[in-house]
Protein backbone atom coordinates (compact mmCIF):
# COMPACT_ATOMS: atom_id res chain seq x y z
CA UNK A 1 0.00 0.00 0.00
CA UNK A 2 2.75 2.34 0.58
CA UNK A 3 4.47 1.62 -2.49
CA UNK A 4 1.06 2.23 -4.51
CA UNK A 5 0.76 5.52 -2.39
CA UNK A 6 4.26 6.66 -3.59
CA UNK A 7 2.95 5.91 -7.36
CA UNK A 8 -0.15 7.80 -6.94
CA UNK A 9 1.73 10.67 -5.34
CA UNK A 10 3.96 10.72 -8.44
CA UNK A 11 1.91 10.99 -10.50
CA UNK A 12 -0.17 13.73 -9.00
CA UNK A 13 3.17 15.97 -8.91
CA UNK A 14 3.60 15.46 -12.84
CA UNK A 15 -0.46 16.39 -12.89
CA UNK A 16 0.55 19.48 -10.92
CA UNK A 17 3.89 19.99 -12.71
CA UNK A 18 2.23 19.02 -16.46
CA UNK A 19 -0.92 20.40 -16.62
CA UNK A 20 -1.04 23.48 -18.71
CA UNK A 21 -4.86 24.58 -18.91
CA UNK A 22 -5.22 27.14 -15.94
CA UNK A 23 -8.72 25.87 -15.41
CA UNK A 24 -7.66 22.19 -15.04
CA UNK A 25 -5.40 22.93 -12.55
CA UNK A 26 -7.82 25.00 -10.52
CA UNK A 27 -9.77 22.06 -10.44
CA UNK A 28 -6.87 19.74 -9.48
CA UNK A 29 -6.04 21.93 -6.45
CA UNK A 30 -9.19 21.92 -5.20
CA UNK A 31 -9.56 17.97 -5.39
CA UNK A 32 -6.95 17.74 -3.60
CA UNK A 33 -7.80 20.26 -0.87
CA UNK A 34 -11.33 18.83 -0.70
CA UNK A 35 -9.61 15.47 -0.19
CA UNK A 36 -7.65 16.48 3.13
CA UNK A 37 -4.03 15.87 0.98
CA UNK A 38 -3.13 19.12 0.24
CA UNK A 39 -0.11 18.80 3.03
CA UNK A 40 1.50 16.26 0.77
CA UNK A 41 1.95 18.68 -2.36
CA UNK A 42 2.00 21.60 -0.66
CA UNK A 43 5.37 23.13 -2.07
CA UNK A 44 3.99 22.40 -5.67
CA UNK A 45 0.57 23.64 -4.69
CA UNK A 46 2.44 26.97 -3.85
CA UNK A 47 4.38 27.23 -6.66
CA UNK A 48 1.17 26.68 -9.07
CA UNK A 49 -0.96 29.39 -7.37
CA UNK A 50 1.75 31.68 -7.81
CA UNK A 51 2.08 30.55 -11.20
CA UNK A 52 -1.59 31.06 -11.87
CA UNK A 53 -1.56 34.45 -10.03
CA UNK A 54 1.26 35.62 -12.07
CA UNK A 55 -0.49 34.20 -15.39
CA UNK A 56 -3.51 35.55 -17.96
CA UNK A 57 -6.38 34.61 -16.66
CA UNK A 58 -9.68 35.59 -18.61
CA UNK A 59 -12.96 33.42 -18.12
CA UNK A 60 -16.59 34.17 -18.78
CA UNK A 61 -17.28 31.44 -16.26
CA UNK A 62 -18.66 32.63 -12.94
CA UNK A 63 -17.53 29.36 -11.74
CA UNK A 64 -14.27 29.50 -12.88
CA UNK A 65 -13.78 33.23 -11.90
CA UNK A 66 -14.87 32.27 -8.51
CA UNK A 67 -12.73 29.30 -7.89
CA UNK A 68 -9.70 31.03 -9.35
CA UNK A 69 -10.31 34.03 -6.49
CA UNK A 70 -10.87 31.56 -3.87
CA UNK A 71 -8.12 29.44 -4.45
CA UNK A 72 -5.55 32.30 -4.29
CA UNK A 73 -6.76 34.35 -1.12
CA UNK A 74 -7.39 31.61 0.06
CA UNK A 75 -3.48 30.81 -0.08
CA UNK A 76 -2.78 34.20 0.64
CA UNK A 77 -2.26 35.45 -2.46
CA UNK A 78 -4.28 39.30 -2.73
CA UNK A 79 -6.60 39.18 -5.89
CA UNK A 80 -9.51 42.51 -6.02
CA UNK A 81 -12.57 41.55 -6.03
CA UNK A 82 -12.79 43.74 -9.50
CA UNK A 83 -12.75 40.61 -11.25
CA UNK A 84 -16.02 40.02 -10.88
CA UNK A 85 -17.31 43.00 -12.15
CA UNK A 86 -17.88 41.30 -15.04
CA UNK A 87 -20.84 39.89 -13.74
CA UNK A 88 -22.61 42.76 -12.52
CA UNK A 89 -22.76 46.43 -13.49
CA UNK A 90 -24.95 48.16 -16.53
CA UNK A 91 -24.44 44.56 -18.72
CA UNK A 92 -26.98 42.07 -15.81
CA UNK A 93 -24.19 39.24 -16.10
CA UNK A 94 -25.30 38.29 -12.90
CA UNK A 95 -28.40 38.23 -13.39
CA UNK A 96 -28.28 36.07 -16.80
CA UNK A 97 -26.50 33.54 -14.88
CA UNK A 98 -28.97 33.45 -12.23
CA UNK A 99 -31.64 32.86 -15.08
CA UNK A 100 -29.64 30.22 -16.31
CA UNK A 101 -29.89 28.45 -13.15
CA UNK A 102 -26.31 28.15 -13.05
CA UNK A 103 -25.86 26.44 -9.36
CA UNK A 104 -22.64 25.98 -9.16
CA UNK A 105 -21.56 29.66 -10.20
CA UNK A 106 -23.21 30.51 -7.65
CA UNK A 107 -21.90 28.16 -5.35
CA UNK A 108 -18.69 28.97 -5.90
CA UNK A 109 -19.23 33.02 -5.68
CA UNK A 110 -21.05 32.53 -2.47
CA UNK A 111 -18.21 30.46 -1.50
CA UNK A 112 -14.93 32.72 -2.66
CA UNK A 113 -16.72 35.89 -1.26
CA UNK A 114 -16.80 34.88 2.23
CA UNK A 115 -13.09 35.30 2.33
CA UNK A 116 -13.98 39.16 2.02
CA UNK A 117 -12.13 41.38 4.06
CA UNK A 118 -13.37 44.88 5.54
CA UNK A 119 -14.45 47.41 2.89
CA UNK A 120 -15.36 45.23 0.25
CA UNK A 121 -19.46 45.96 -0.29
CA UNK A 122 -19.23 44.13 -3.28
CA UNK A 123 -18.88 40.58 -1.71
CA UNK A 124 -21.10 41.46 0.82
CA UNK A 125 -23.75 42.09 -1.67
CA UNK A 126 -22.65 38.76 -3.70
CA UNK A 127 -23.35 36.54 -0.76
CA UNK A 128 -26.90 38.14 -0.24
CA UNK A 129 -27.87 37.46 -3.82
CA UNK A 130 -25.88 34.26 -4.08
CA UNK A 131 -27.70 33.02 -1.01
CA UNK A 132 -30.79 33.87 -1.92
CA UNK A 133 -31.46 32.28 -5.53
CA UNK A 134 -29.24 29.92 -3.33
CA UNK A 135 -31.99 29.01 -1.22
CA UNK A 136 -34.23 29.30 -4.15
CA UNK A 137 -33.21 26.27 -5.86
CA UNK A 138 -33.17 24.54 -3.29
CA UNK A 139 -36.66 24.50 -2.74
CA UNK A 140 -37.33 24.87 -6.52
CA UNK A 141 -34.61 23.16 -8.94
CA UNK A 142 -34.09 19.44 -9.37
CA UNK A 143 -30.32 19.32 -8.27
CA UNK A 144 -28.40 16.32 -8.71
CA UNK A 145 -27.76 15.11 -5.40
CA UNK A 146 -23.99 15.66 -4.46
CA UNK A 147 -24.81 19.41 -5.77
CA UNK A 148 -27.73 19.73 -3.29
CA UNK A 149 -25.54 18.48 -0.44
CA UNK A 150 -23.38 21.02 -1.15
CA UNK A 151 -25.48 23.94 -1.52
CA UNK A 152 -27.08 23.35 1.66
CA UNK A 153 -23.83 22.69 3.53
CA UNK A 154 -22.73 25.93 2.55
CA UNK A 155 -25.77 27.71 3.40
CA UNK A 156 -25.24 26.44 6.78
CA UNK A 157 -21.15 27.17 7.03
CA UNK A 158 -19.93 28.48 3.44
CA UNK A 159 -16.12 26.27 2.71
CA UNK A 160 -13.67 28.66 3.30
CA UNK A 161 -15.06 28.52 7.42
CA UNK A 162 -15.66 25.07 7.72
CA UNK A 163 -13.19 22.38 9.43
CA UNK A 164 -11.40 20.66 6.88
CA UNK A 165 -11.43 17.14 7.90
CA UNK A 166 -15.07 17.31 8.62
CA UNK A 167 -15.11 18.45 4.73
CA UNK A 168 -13.21 15.87 4.04
CA UNK A 169 -14.73 13.20 5.51
CA UNK A 170 -18.36 14.55 3.83
CA UNK A 171 -16.36 15.20 0.19
CA UNK A 172 -14.70 11.63 -0.23
CA UNK A 173 -17.86 9.86 -0.76
CA UNK A 174 -19.53 12.45 -2.90
CA UNK A 175 -15.99 12.63 -4.94
CA UNK A 176 -16.90 9.10 -6.11
CA UNK A 177 -19.94 10.20 -7.86
CA UNK A 178 -18.56 13.52 -9.26
CA UNK A 179 -17.69 12.31 -12.95
CA UNK A 180 -17.53 15.53 -14.57
CA UNK A 181 -19.93 17.10 -17.39
CA UNK A 182 -20.83 14.06 -19.29
CA UNK A 183 -22.55 12.21 -16.39
CA UNK A 184 -23.91 15.15 -14.79
CA UNK A 185 -25.41 15.91 -18.26
CA UNK A 186 -26.57 12.29 -19.28
CA UNK A 187 -28.18 11.52 -15.73
CA UNK A 188 -29.74 15.10 -15.46
CA UNK A 189 -31.20 15.27 -18.62
CA UNK A 190 -32.43 11.74 -18.04
CA UNK A 191 -32.63 10.35 -21.40
CA UNK A 192 -32.47 6.96 -20.76
CA UNK A 193 -33.17 5.36 -24.30
CA UNK A 194 -29.98 7.55 -25.88
CA UNK A 195 -26.75 5.93 -26.04
CA UNK A 196 -24.18 6.43 -23.43
CA UNK A 197 -20.87 7.27 -25.98
CA UNK A 198 -18.76 9.65 -23.40
CA UNK A 199 -15.78 7.41 -23.86
CA UNK A 200 -15.90 6.73 -27.44
CA UNK A 201 -17.45 10.62 -28.86
CA UNK A 202 -13.65 11.25 -26.75
CA UNK A 203 -11.78 8.85 -28.60
CA UNK A 204 -13.21 9.75 -32.08
CA UNK A 205 -11.69 13.55 -31.72
CA UNK A 206 -8.82 12.43 -30.04
CA UNK A 207 -8.25 10.42 -33.26
CA UNK A 208 -8.35 13.69 -35.19
CA UNK A 209 -7.35 16.76 -33.28
CA UNK A 210 -4.86 14.85 -31.48
CA UNK A 211 -2.00 17.96 -30.87
CA UNK A 212 -1.09 18.93 -27.67
CA UNK A 213 -2.36 22.61 -28.59
CA UNK A 214 -5.86 21.80 -29.38
CA UNK A 215 -6.93 20.55 -25.76
CA UNK A 216 -9.81 22.89 -25.94
CA UNK A 217 -10.68 21.70 -29.69
CA UNK A 218 -10.55 18.20 -28.80
CA UNK A 219 -12.82 18.63 -25.73
CA UNK A 220 -15.14 20.97 -28.01
CA UNK A 221 -15.48 18.93 -30.67
CA UNK A 222 -16.32 15.50 -27.95
CA UNK A 223 -19.23 17.69 -26.33
CA UNK A 224 -20.75 18.20 -29.99
CA UNK A 225 -20.55 14.50 -30.45
CA UNK A 226 -22.29 13.84 -27.67
CA UNK A 227 -24.97 16.13 -27.53
CA UNK A 228 -25.80 15.07 -31.17
CA UNK A 229 -26.14 11.26 -29.67
CA UNK A 230 -28.70 11.86 -27.52
CA UNK A 231 -30.33 14.11 -30.26
CA UNK A 232 -29.81 11.57 -32.75
CA UNK A 233 -31.40 9.09 -30.50
CA UNK A 234 -34.36 11.30 -29.64
CA UNK A 235 -35.30 11.47 -33.19
CA UNK A 236 -34.16 7.80 -34.43
CA UNK A 237 -35.18 5.53 -31.58
CA UNK A 238 -37.69 7.53 -29.02
CA UNK A 239 -39.77 10.71 -30.10
CA UNK A 240 -43.21 10.27 -31.96
CA UNK A 241 -43.66 12.09 -35.68
CA UNK A 242 -45.23 15.12 -33.28
CA UNK A 243 -42.52 15.51 -30.77
CA UNK A 244 -39.88 15.34 -33.35
CA UNK A 245 -41.65 18.65 -34.80
CA UNK A 246 -41.86 20.26 -30.99
CA UNK A 247 -38.06 19.31 -30.60
CA UNK A 248 -37.25 20.53 -33.76
CA UNK A 249 -39.08 23.62 -33.12
CA UNK A 250 -37.65 24.38 -30.39
CA UNK A 251 -33.87 24.20 -31.93
CA UNK A 252 -34.56 26.48 -34.31
CA UNK A 253 -36.64 29.16 -31.52
CA UNK A 254 -33.05 28.99 -29.64
CA UNK A 255 -34.65 30.24 -26.74
CA UNK A 256 -35.73 29.31 -23.33
CA UNK A 257 -39.08 30.48 -23.97
CA UNK A 258 -39.58 27.50 -26.71
CA UNK A 259 -39.64 24.70 -23.55
CA UNK A 260 -42.91 25.38 -23.32
CA UNK A 261 -43.38 23.25 -26.78
CA UNK A 262 -41.95 20.45 -25.77
CA UNK A 263 -43.12 16.96 -23.77
CA UNK A 264 -41.90 17.13 -20.35
CA UNK A 265 -39.63 14.63 -20.72
CA UNK A 266 -37.20 16.10 -23.87
CA UNK A 267 -37.61 19.94 -21.19
CA UNK A 268 -34.32 19.34 -19.06
CA UNK A 269 -32.18 18.05 -22.34
CA UNK A 270 -33.41 21.40 -24.21
CA UNK A 271 -32.31 23.67 -21.37
CA UNK A 272 -28.90 22.04 -20.99
CA UNK A 273 -28.72 22.11 -24.78
CA UNK A 274 -28.99 25.77 -24.65
CA UNK A 275 -26.86 26.40 -21.28
CA UNK A 276 -23.73 24.16 -22.51
CA UNK A 277 -23.45 26.39 -25.70
CA UNK A 278 -23.70 29.16 -23.60
CA UNK A 279 -20.47 28.14 -21.30
CA UNK A 280 -18.86 27.04 -24.66
CA UNK A 281 -19.31 30.16 -25.92
CA UNK A 282 -18.34 31.90 -22.66
CA UNK A 283 -15.37 30.21 -22.70
CA UNK A 284 -13.56 30.89 -25.96
CA UNK A 285 -11.51 34.26 -27.16
CA UNK A 286 -13.40 37.06 -28.68
CA UNK A 287 -12.26 35.77 -32.08
CA UNK A 288 -13.27 32.49 -32.07
CA UNK A 289 -17.02 33.52 -30.72
CA UNK A 290 -18.46 33.62 -34.45
CA UNK A 291 -17.11 29.88 -34.64
CA UNK A 292 -19.34 28.65 -31.70
CA UNK A 293 -22.14 30.68 -33.38
CA UNK A 294 -21.99 29.11 -36.69
CA UNK A 295 -21.31 25.46 -34.90
CA UNK A 296 -24.96 25.99 -33.51
CA UNK A 297 -26.16 26.92 -36.65
CA UNK A 298 -24.91 23.66 -37.65
CA UNK A 299 -26.05 21.97 -34.78
CA UNK A 300 -30.00 23.84 -35.37
CA UNK A 301 -29.47 22.30 -39.46
CA UNK A 302 -29.08 18.65 -38.45
CA UNK A 303 -32.04 18.70 -36.17
CA UNK A 304 -33.95 20.27 -39.14
CA UNK A 305 -31.97 16.95 -41.55
CA UNK A 306 -33.30 15.19 -38.59
CA UNK A 307 -36.94 16.08 -38.72
CA UNK A 308 -36.93 15.09 -42.70
CA UNK A 309 -35.61 11.70 -42.01
CA UNK A 310 -38.43 11.24 -39.40
CA UNK A 311 -40.91 12.49 -41.89
CA UNK A 312 -39.95 10.15 -44.53
CA UNK A 313 -39.97 7.22 -41.93
CA UNK A 314 -43.42 8.34 -40.16
CA UNK A 315 -44.84 8.40 -43.94
CA UNK A 316 -42.87 5.23 -45.28
CA UNK A 317 -41.66 7.13 -47.57
CA UNK A 318 -38.90 5.38 -50.20
CA UNK A 319 -36.78 8.32 -51.34
CA UNK A 320 -34.92 7.67 -54.96
CA UNK A 321 -31.28 7.16 -54.24
CA UNK A 322 -30.12 10.66 -54.86
CA UNK A 323 -32.05 12.01 -52.93
CA UNK A 324 -31.73 10.02 -49.98
CA UNK A 325 -27.40 10.61 -50.38
CA UNK A 326 -28.46 14.66 -50.99
CA UNK A 327 -30.09 14.58 -47.07
CA UNK A 328 -28.24 11.79 -45.37
CA UNK A 329 -25.01 12.79 -46.05
CA UNK A 330 -25.86 16.46 -44.33
CA UNK A 331 -27.24 14.58 -41.61
CA UNK A 332 -23.82 12.34 -41.15
CA UNK A 333 -22.99 14.87 -38.56
CA UNK A 334 -19.52 15.32 -40.37
CA UNK A 335 -20.10 19.29 -41.34
CA UNK A 336 -21.05 20.14 -37.99
CA UNK A 337 -18.11 18.28 -36.84
CA UNK A 338 -15.50 19.98 -39.31
CA UNK A 339 -17.02 23.85 -37.96
CA UNK A 340 -16.67 22.59 -34.81
CA UNK A 341 -13.59 21.53 -35.08
CA UNK A 342 -11.87 25.18 -36.23
CA UNK A 343 -12.88 26.38 -32.26
CA UNK A 344 -9.39 26.51 -30.31
CA UNK A 345 -7.37 26.29 -33.61
CA UNK A 346 -5.27 29.96 -33.59
CA UNK A 347 -4.15 29.43 -37.20
CA UNK A 348 -7.69 29.07 -38.90
CA UNK A 349 -8.08 32.54 -41.03
CA UNK A 350 -11.45 33.87 -41.81
CA UNK A 351 -10.76 32.76 -45.13
CA UNK A 352 -10.26 29.00 -44.48
CA UNK A 353 -13.03 28.90 -41.65
CA UNK A 354 -15.11 30.10 -44.68
CA UNK A 355 -14.24 27.17 -46.52
CA UNK A 356 -14.84 24.94 -44.20
CA UNK A 357 -18.96 26.47 -43.49
CA UNK A 358 -19.38 26.85 -47.09
CA UNK A 359 -19.69 22.88 -47.46
CA UNK A 360 -17.38 22.88 -50.07
CA UNK A 361 -16.85 19.80 -52.20
CA UNK A 362 -14.23 18.54 -49.52
CA UNK A 363 -17.01 18.47 -47.06
CA UNK A 364 -19.78 17.03 -49.21
CA UNK A 365 -17.40 14.20 -49.79
CA UNK A 366 -16.47 13.38 -46.44
CA UNK A 367 -20.08 13.25 -45.34
CA UNK A 368 -20.70 10.85 -48.43
CA UNK A 369 -18.18 8.43 -46.94
CA UNK A 370 -19.40 8.57 -43.55
CA UNK A 371 -22.98 8.05 -44.69
CA UNK A 372 -21.77 5.12 -47.43
CA UNK A 373 -19.82 3.71 -44.08
CA UNK A 374 -22.31 3.82 -41.55
CA UNK A 375 -25.43 2.56 -44.10
CA UNK A 376 -23.29 -0.53 -44.19
CA UNK A 377 -22.91 -1.24 -41.22
CA UNK A 378 -26.67 -0.70 -40.25
CA UNK A 379 -27.50 -3.27 -43.37
CA UNK A 380 -25.30 -5.84 -41.13
CA UNK A 381 -26.57 -4.93 -37.61
CA UNK A 382 -30.57 -3.99 -38.07
CA UNK A 383 -31.91 -0.31 -38.20
CA UNK A 384 -33.59 1.83 -35.31
CA UNK A 385 -36.82 1.48 -35.83
CA UNK A 386 -37.05 5.62 -36.66
CA UNK A 387 -34.05 5.05 -39.49
CA UNK A 388 -35.00 6.47 -43.00
CA UNK A 389 -34.23 3.67 -45.72
CA UNK A 390 -30.83 3.63 -46.15
CA UNK A 391 -28.56 4.16 -49.10
CA UNK A 392 -27.85 0.23 -49.45
CA UNK A 393 -31.67 0.33 -49.29
CA UNK A 394 -31.94 3.36 -52.05
CA UNK A 395 -29.69 1.64 -54.65
CA UNK A 396 -31.55 -2.29 -54.14
CA UNK A 397 -34.86 -0.94 -54.70
CA UNK A 398 -34.22 2.05 -57.26
CA UNK A 399 -31.80 -0.55 -59.36
CA UNK A 400 -33.33 -3.70 -58.51
CA UNK A 401 -30.39 -5.56 -57.47
CA UNK A 402 -29.26 -7.49 -54.02
CA UNK A 403 -27.67 -6.14 -51.08
CA UNK A 404 -24.19 -7.69 -52.20
CA UNK A 405 -24.31 -5.31 -55.19
CA UNK A 406 -25.78 -2.47 -53.77
CA UNK A 407 -22.76 -2.99 -51.31
CA UNK A 408 -20.11 -3.29 -54.07
CA UNK A 409 -21.78 -0.45 -55.61
CA UNK A 410 -21.37 2.07 -52.86
CA UNK A 411 -18.07 0.97 -52.03
CA UNK A 412 -17.07 1.99 -55.71
CA UNK A 413 -18.40 5.54 -54.38
CA UNK A 414 -16.68 5.90 -51.30
CA UNK A 415 -13.20 5.31 -53.48
CA UNK A 416 -14.73 8.26 -55.52
CA UNK A 417 -15.33 10.45 -52.91
CA UNK A 418 -11.93 9.38 -51.18
CA UNK A 419 -10.41 10.40 -54.63
CA UNK A 420 -12.13 14.23 -54.56
CA UNK A 421 -10.82 14.28 -50.93
CA UNK A 422 -7.86 13.68 -52.26
CA UNK A 423 -7.81 16.33 -54.43
CA UNK A 424 -8.92 19.36 -52.06
CA UNK A 425 -4.90 18.86 -51.22
CA UNK A 426 -3.88 20.51 -54.26
CA UNK A 427 -6.17 23.27 -54.46
CA UNK A 428 -5.40 26.33 -52.67
CA UNK A 429 -1.92 25.16 -50.07
CA UNK A 430 -3.29 28.03 -47.26
CA UNK A 431 -5.95 25.69 -46.90
CA UNK A 432 -3.71 22.61 -46.24
CA UNK A 433 -4.36 22.71 -42.38
CA UNK A 434 -7.71 22.79 -42.55
CA UNK A 435 -7.99 19.99 -45.41
CA UNK A 436 -5.54 17.80 -43.15
CA UNK A 437 -8.45 17.65 -40.65
CA UNK A 438 -10.90 17.05 -42.81
CA UNK A 439 -8.66 14.02 -44.02
CA UNK A 440 -8.10 13.09 -40.77
CA UNK A 441 -11.44 13.14 -39.52
CA UNK A 442 -13.09 11.03 -42.60
CA UNK A 443 -9.70 8.74 -41.78
CA UNK A 444 -11.26 7.81 -38.30
CA UNK A 445 -14.60 7.06 -39.28
CA UNK A 446 -12.92 3.60 -40.35
CA UNK A 447 -12.74 2.38 -36.75
CA UNK A 448 -15.99 2.82 -36.51
CA UNK A 449 -17.35 1.31 -39.46
CA UNK A 450 -14.70 -0.67 -41.35
CA UNK A 451 -15.43 -4.47 -41.73
CA UNK A 452 -19.20 -3.78 -42.17
CA UNK A 453 -19.42 -3.20 -38.34
CA UNK A 454 -20.89 -0.23 -36.09
CA UNK A 455 -18.43 0.38 -33.20
CA UNK A 456 -20.04 3.53 -32.34
CA UNK A 457 -23.34 1.68 -31.63
CA UNK A 458 -21.28 -1.83 -29.97
CA UNK A 459 -18.76 0.14 -28.33
CA UNK A 460 -17.37 -3.23 -26.77
CA UNK A 461 -15.84 -3.29 -30.15
CA UNK A 462 -13.59 -0.71 -29.10
CA UNK A 463 -11.98 -1.76 -25.73
CA UNK A 464 -8.59 -2.92 -27.23
CA UNK A 465 -8.26 0.28 -29.08
CA UNK A 466 -8.90 2.11 -26.24
CA UNK A 467 -6.95 0.22 -23.80
CA UNK A 468 -4.09 0.70 -26.20
CA UNK A 469 -4.43 4.34 -26.57
CA UNK A 470 -5.13 5.56 -23.23
CA UNK A 471 -4.45 2.55 -20.74
CA UNK A 472 -1.53 0.37 -21.34
CA UNK A 473 1.80 2.16 -21.80
CA UNK A 474 3.14 2.32 -25.34
CA UNK A 475 6.26 -0.70 -25.31
CA UNK A 476 9.72 0.68 -25.45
Amino acid sequence: MRKRADELKKKVRTQLGTCEDIVGTMNLVDAIQHLGIEHLFKQEIDNTLRDIRTSEFTSSSLHEVALWFRLLREHGLWVSPDVFGKFDGDDARLSSVIADHDTRGLLSLYNAAHLLVHGEPELEEAISIARHHLESMTRDCDLNPVLANQVNRALNIALPRTCKRLETSLFISEYEQEEGWWRDLYTYVGLNYARDRAVEGYLWSCLVFYEKDLSFTRTFVAKMILLVTLMDDTFDSHATIQECRQLNSAIQRWDESAVTLLPEYLKKFYRELLRNFKVLQDQVTDNDKYRVTYTRKEFQKLSTYYLQEAEWSHQRHKPSFGDQITLTAMSSVIPLLCVSGTVGMGYVTKETFEWVASRTTAIVASAKIGRFMNDIAAMKRGKNKGDVASSVECYMNEHKVTMEVAIDKIDSLVEDEWRTLNQARFEDHKLFPVVEQVVNLTASMALFYDERKDAYTFATLLQDTIESLFVNPVPI
